[in-house]
């Protein structure tokens, strides 16, 4: 055997085993060892497939975000990875969901022009030579659907908000669903997108299939927002900004002079969701840090209510135990259910984390609910009083939101637990028009507790 036959076969082994070295091998002018992103992402994909990818637990992660710059390789990693999935096993089935129907096409051809394409020069290495045994079916002419020889059924490639019937598979890809910015913010289309992810994609999943979704972050309520607001640590995210501590992801792909030309004629809103995955109206949020607990220290507990204003209004009510001047959230109830529900509730929460001293603002019936409240009370610990809150809301909310940022800690998981609670204080603007203001005016009411005047006595 000569160097070259043997470097040939080196190359083909290695391709076997590692998703990175069949990229390299099928694709050598592109996947080069200098595009380290590239690497990166073929590994997590690789490790995802295999289980390697660990949660707290040990339990292995089977679901991956992939956020990163456009024009990076993603999409035709992606592309590979399904080929690459089918060589490993023929029993995979992938079904693949991209923006529309069209590009669901170009990315199924991908892959079946991967699997199928034969290099005749032998300089060159392709699938059939890596994977002999893997080949299209005969008579399967379909792009969106079409199965390997000996087998039913292994690749179905649809748009977003497609049909997907009669079929399972145990690797979904969802690739690129959102066109542009103004998709981006339209709630329609996003509630559309959750509605397909839910009850359609979802569906399809076999137990313990791998999910991969790839796509630019554009808003906090996308699809990977969605997601992780209840189910992040079931997650592994691979975030990849464009340029990050003085240096380019690829510059190859993407040089620096480039990269500041592209910033100089481009919004900075839509600039950093395309090249720093970060969410267009993650920048107008007035709270853009929120700190956790995982273990909760000592100290008196206190609650502060702030009843609905109107009909349309939530009530609000948090418990919270002071330690060192800083605020540990107990519970939280935020609701628009009527008084029916909401007094015998919070009276339930005070007992329930021995609350020492409860306010309610006594607006717009407030007297009269904490009346009801301090009546539902089976102990007699909890002090509730009532006061008039009359200073300017935006104002109180705006001049606090930096102290709460760094002296207000959550629970870990608290986007479980209280999902419309956490949606609003992730979601309201410093600036702009916000639905509802009921969650920062109580949690701005928590921080005026702990700040307020001391009185010294002498």
């Amino acid at each position: 055997m000569t160097n070259k036959e043997i470097r040939r076969y080196a190359k083909i082994t290695a391709a076997k085993k590692s998703f990175w070295h069949f990229q390299k091998a099928l694709y050598p002018n592109f996947f080069t060892d200098d595009k380290a992103h590239l690497k990166t992402l073929s590994d997590t994909l690789q490790a995802i497939y295999e289980g390697k990818v660990k949660d707290a637990d040990g339990n292995p992660i089977k679901r991956v975000m992939v956020n990163m710059p456009p024009r990076h390789g993603k999409s035709f990693s992606l592309i590979n990875f399904a080929a690459w999935t089918l060589g490993k096993s023929q029993s995979n089935r992938v079904i693949a969901v991209s923006y529309n129907s069209s590009l669901a096409g170009r990315f199924s051809k991908g892959v079946r022009d991967t699997i199928d394409t034969e290099n005749l020069e032998f300089k060159k290495i392709g699938m059939n030579d890596i994977f002999p045994n893997v080949n299209i079916k005969y008579g399967d002419s379909s792009n969106s659907m079409w199965s390997l020889e000996g087998q039913h059924f292994n690749y179905l490639g649809t748009g977003m908000g497609g049909t997907i019937t009669g079929i399972g598979c145990n690797i979904g890809i969802i690739d690129d669903p959102i066109k542009n910015d103004k998709e981006a913010f339209n709630d329609r289309i996003l509630e559309e997108h959750w509605k397909f992810y839910t009850d359609t994609f979802l569906s399809r999943l076999e137990q313990g299939s791998i999910q991969i979704i790839n796509m630019t972050r554009w808003a906090t309520k996308d699809l990977c927002g969605r997601i992780l607001e209840t189910e992040a640590d079931r997650w592994h995210i691979l975030k990849m900004e464009a340029y990050k501590d003085g240096e380019m992801l690829c510059p190859e792909l993407l040089s620096y002079e480039d990269y500041a030309d592209k910033k100089s004629k481009t919004s900075p809103a839509i600039f950093g969701a395309n090249y720093m995955q970060e969410p267009v109206d993650e920048m107008g949020r007035m709270y853009k840090d929120f700190k956790t607990y995982s273990e909760l220290p000592e100290g008196q507990r206190f609650n502060y209510t702030d009843t609905a204003d109107t009909g349309s209004d939530y009530l609000c009510s948090i418990n919270y135990l002071i330690n060192n001047d800083q605020i540990y959230i107990l519970d939280v109830l935020y609701t628009k259910k009527s008084m029916e529900y909401t007094e015998p509730a919070v009276a339930k929460m005070l007992e329930k984390d021995g609350i020492h001293r409860a306010k309610i603002e006594a607006n717009n019936g407030g007297r009269g609910f904490a009346r009801n409240v301090k009546r539902l009370l089976t102990n007699n610990f909890t002090v509730i009083k009532t006061f008039t809150q009359t200073k300017n809301k935006k104002s109180r909310i705006w001049s606090n939101s930096y102290w709460i940022e760094e002296n207000v800690f959550y629970p870990e998981g608290w986007g479980n637990m209280w999902g419309e609670f956490y949606a609003s204080m992730k979601n309201y603007k410093r600036e702009g028009t916000n639905n509802h203001d009921d969650a920062q005016d109580c949690i701005t009411g928590c921080a005026e507790q702990v700040n307020k005047p001391k009185r010294i006595f002498k």
